[in-house]
């Protein structure tokens, strides 16, 4: 129910605020005075107005005294001064004073009630408030009675632009975190996401520095407790592998190991629905109802049917709606340690394994790697793909040095007796524009195989290159498949191309010798002098 608050504390004097409104609601006044329309299924099409994604290059972080030097600065953690953020703030209230009414979602980031933190988030649209209501963990009545002052506050005034004028603000866009002060602003970007991502980032200063890992991963649960982890950046295959039938899903996209297990940070799923059908992603599809925030998709005017094709808004379109919308969610969203970690690639040069088992020590060097491969699209003359690296698989989230993250996870790896397993859901039988992508079924049987614990007792053979470990056997892959260069026709080819990714590995990894033991340099690939140059 919609309760009243004072936000006088905040130099905000507006007297109509709406706190945790009900989903009904903020759907009246999104209809009414945002824009927004029902779709035939019953979800609410919103539009995020020119930024339809984050704008990564526009975040900074406050520099001073109680964090600044447990920040890896540099092009993901940008400096901003304390008078600068002041500046931005004051910009946000202002305009936030000039909306009538304002909307509060008071929530919690984290499942586990010991390492969880209060958000509040201040916003003037309501379809911000409805995706807040979706993303952070709902409390209940009573918790919301004896919610008290939280620990950060996000200031969203999206729709007013920063000032390229305030030190350190460099354009009209503006996400600037202060740790100490537990503060977000929010200027010229109406994107939700920013908010979800703006959470993650605290949680990832946060449970760090209090021995937790945090992880941009899926998460689901087999019927006998088993938990898996799936990392992956972009189109790697992270939510379609996570959203099994069979396995209950903990969550999509960001969680947390302590020493209990693994909890979600989110209460919700923000789903791509670009080319989304009932048949290739059953779960996401039936989750799209009443109560699911829709954004920047395009439907039919007369039916109000969604046409998931079109792109001409953006290829970003995406869903939001609460975890418990997915039919085989895990409620509350924890698990035990995991059992299996899986770290998802789209190797478009088709040259890493379907799969492949990793040392302790490979899995750190491939974990800070983040590895995919970006397909060149529709770039004129562009025929090669590009090799693109994230430290952790989350490198625009991170706040402490790469290594970091990589000691926490692997301490857990070792403690838990985790297998670690790099997957390709890439192409197989030559690289982008000669090779085909793996076959969907093939990653599943692998997946499964990986579950039932079959391809943990199958035999290996070492990959020259790479030095990794490829089984050699499992149900339901071809044999050939699972050795890349027995599909390749020009093995000549094959060796030239797997020296010059090689080459690419090592080339980013020099940024991280320096906090690297010898043990972890030495997992990565085996590279001659001037390979991949």
């Amino acid at each position: 129910m919609s309760q009243s608050i004072r936000l006088s504390s905040y130099g905000i004097q507006v007297s109509n605020v709406h706190r945790n409104a009900s989903p009904a609601r903020l759907y009246e006044d999104g209809i009414l005075k945002d824009g927004s329309t029902i779709v035939a299924s019953g979800a609410i099409a919103t539009d995020s107005a020119t930024k339809k994604g984050r704008s990564p290059k526009d975040k900074r972080v406050v520099e001073e005294a109680s964090s600044k030097d447990d920040i890896w600065w540099g092009n993901v953690n940008i400096p901003l001064s304390e008078n600068s953020f002041a500046k931005n703030k004051q910009i946000a209230i202002d305009y936030l004073n000039t909306c009538e009414p304002l909307y509060v979602v008071d929530g919690f980031g984290g499942w586990d009630p010991d390492s969880r933190i209060k958000v509040r988030v201040l916003c003037s649209r309501p379809y911000h408030a409805l995706f807040m209501h979706n993303m952070l963990i709902r409390p209940t009545a009573e918790e919301l009675a004896s919610f008290g002052e939280p620990d950060y506050v996000i200031f969203n005034a999206g729709e007013q632009q920063a000032d390229p004028r305030v030190e350190g603000v460099e354009s009209k866009t503006s996400v600037a975190l202060n740790f100490a002060s537990g503060e977000i602003v929010l200027l010229g970007t109406q994107y939700a996401g920013e908010m979800k991502k703006a959470v993650f980032t605290v949680m990832n200063y946060l449970m760090p520095k209090a021995g937790v890992g945090s992880m941009h991963c899926s998460a689901n649960e087999g019927p006998g407790g088993d938990v898996s982890l799936f990392f992956g950046l972009s189109g790697t295959g992270k939510t379609t592998l996570s959203a099994d039938p069979e396995r209950a899903l903990i969550g999509d996209d960001e969680h947390c190991w302590n020493d209990r297990g693994v909890f979600n940070i989110e209460g919700g799923c923000y789903a791509k629905c670009i080319d989304l059908t009932q048949e290739k992603e059953p779960e996401i599809f039936r989750a799209i109802r009443f109560g699911t925030v829709l954004e920047n998709i395009v439907l039919d005017e007369e039916t109000r049917a969604v046409d998931y094709s079109d792109k001409s808004k953006t290829e970003n379109t995406r869903a939001s709606y609460p975890i418990e919308f997915i039919d085989h969610a895990k409620i509350p969203c924890v698990g035990g340690h995991p059992s299996n970690v899986v770290f998802l690639t789209c190797d478009a040069f088709a040259v890493l394994p379907p799969v492949s088992k990793l040392t302790p020590e490979q899995a750190m060097y491939y974990f800070i790697s983040g590895y995919t491969a970006k397909v060149a699209g529709t770039e004129v003359g562009v025929t090669e793909p590009e090799a693109t690296f994230s430290a952790c698989f989350g490198g625009p989230f991170l706040v402490w040095h790469p290594a970091k993250y990589a000691e926490l996870l692997a301490e857990k790896i070792r403690q838990h007796g985790s297998d670690v397993w790099l997957v390709n859901t890439g192409w197989s039988g030559g690289a982008y524009g000669t090779g085909a992508r793996m076959s969907l079924k093939y990653t599943r049987a692998i997946i499964h195989a990986i579950h039932d614990g079959s391809l943990a007792k199958s035999g290996t053979e070492t990959e020259p290159i790479f030095g990794l470990e490829v089984p050699t056997e499992c149900a339901g892959v071809p044999s050939k498949i699972l050795i890349p260069k027995n599909t390749w026709s020009d093995g000549n080819a094959f060796d030239a191309t797997a020296a010059k990714l090689a080459g690419l590995f090592v080339e980013n990894f020099k940024k991280f010798e320096d906090d690297a033991s010898k043990a972890i340099k030495n997992a990565g690939p085996r590279v001659a002098a001037g390979a991949g140059a």
